[in-house]
């Protein structure tokens, strides 16, 4: 007889310790291997979708009468999510779908927590690269991606218009016009170079041409971030603020939220932001509509500097005994009626490549320079379980404030930065 699962959620905020123990009692989760259910727990982080009920009620019920399987979702919390996941792993009471950000998928893959989903035939061609390169673990595969983030350059399309500038196509154009715009906008800030932002960094490192690291025949990282041209990108996004005077000295302190709150409020004129975050914007100041445009990071001498795919991929736990049908549901929730929904409802992009287009053309036209950024230059970070203690040694972001700061040289800092990188990544 199919086991049927029961769940009683206890907040981890409340009673973290008590989650195994409530989860055990209550038959929740997987982990035993047994006979397969007519059942599946999926975990979703909380927030990234305002109408997140209503639309796992629809995809839910289009699931169950497809399959016969019911399915419940529980919303976690993204400051909780890491925590709550290694707990369930620790005590095998793991869900059987998780989303991931897709930072954290490297790391729970190589602690044998997720199902290798290669043997399935998964086509990895069809999703967004820079994405699906995190969810490919040591030739298998632990997560494909479901919604996707590209940042690029969004610009106030009115003051463009009545200055008579147009789009950049390269470097020195782009700080031609960040330059033109401080001086023809005294009280405005033409482009934020924020402190806090490392994703705002990473463009730079490689439109220089160099790498954050990269994994020998040995295992062993290297880190190019003190190459000569990843300093010369450096140099050039910290030199629009400390040379050329198109930021202003807050803003090293700035994340990218704080980035995006300077552009609604009209006091920027250019910023580096998400694809889902035009929508944020015009919903925080809906006098921007139709005066806002973007376009794709430009490259040194032209063409796309790549840029950080940042979303969430969907993964299927190991050792529950339902890989199979929670695999079926990861395919529903990529399939195009959902994800098609999911990024009508959110802004982000769906993590199927082919569906980028079609999205981004019945969307706001702003989002098509976003959807070209995310098909011909979007990177990941490492793939290594390490990364994580990067970001959260915030490496990167430390680097960035001390040159904004005058603390150190571009040489110095990315030297500094570079060593650090290589210490956390090689295990020291």
């Amino acid at each position: 007889m199919a086991r049927r699962r029961t769940h009683e959620y206890v907040p981890l905020t409340a009673a973290a310790a008590a989650l195994v123990l409530v989860a055990t009692a209550c038959g929740t989760g997987g982990g035993d291997g047994g006979e397969a259910s007519d059942s599946l727990l999926v975990w979703i982080m909380q927030g990234t979708n305002p109408d997140e009920t209503e639309f796992f009620e629809a995809a839910n019920t289009a699931f169950t009468e497809e399959t016969g399987i019911e399915v419940e979702v529980e919303f976690v919390p993204w400051q909780d999510a890491q925590n709550k996941i290694s707990t369930a792993i620790a005590g095998g009471t793991v869900p059987d779908v998780a989303e991931l950000g897709n930072t954290f998928t490297p790391g729970f893959a190589d602690a044998g927590a997720l199902h290798d989903l290669s043997g399935y035939g998964v086509d990895t061609s069809q999703y967004i690269p820079g994405l699906m390169e995190m969810g490919q673990i040591g030739g298998g595969v632990y997560g494909v991606p479901w919604y996707a983030s590209i940042r690029s350059v969004v610009y106030r399309s009115d003051l463009f218009e009545e200055h008579g500038l147009e789009v950049p196509e390269n470097w020195d154009e782009l700080r031609e016009t960040a330059v033109a715009l401080s001086e023809a906008e005294e009280d405005m800030i033409a482009l934020p170079v924020p402190g806090d932002a490392q994703y705002s960094v990473m463009p730079w490192i490689w439109g220089g041409g160099g790498e954050i690291a990269v994994e020998g025949s040995d295992g062993t990282w290297t880190s190019q971030i003190d190459s000569e041209g990843s300093r010369a990108g450096v140099e050039f996004f910290t030199d629009l603020a400390l040379e050329h005077g198109t930021s202003t000295t807050g803003a090293v302190n700035w994340n990218e939220i704080a980035v995006m709150e300077s552009f609604a409020e009209e006091e920027a004129a250019m910023a580096i932001l998400g694809s889902a975050n035009p929508k944020a914007v015009l919903e925080a100041n809906p006098d921007l509509e139709g005066r806002i445009g973007s376009f794709t990071l430009p490259g040194r001498d032209g063409g796309y500097m790549p840029s950080f795919a940042g979303g969430s991929l969907l993964s299927v736990f190991e050792g529950t005994g339902d890989e199979e049908a929670a695999w079926q549901y990861v395919q529903h929730l990529t399939g195009d009626e959902f994800s098609t929904r999911w990024s009508e409802e959110t802004g982000f992009f769906p993590g199927v490549s082919a569906s980028v287009d079609e999205f981004s053309a019945s969307a706001d036209p702003v989002l098509e320079p976003f959807a070209v950024q995310l098909k011909e230059a979007s990177r990941g970070v490492p793939v290594t379980p390490a990364w994580t203690q990067v970001e959260a040694e915030k490496v990167l972001v430390g680097m960035q404030q001390s040159i904004l700061n005058g603390e150190a040289t571009v040489d110095e800092a990315t030297a500094e930065a570079a060593d650090e990188v290589e210490r956390i990544l090689n295990g020291g």
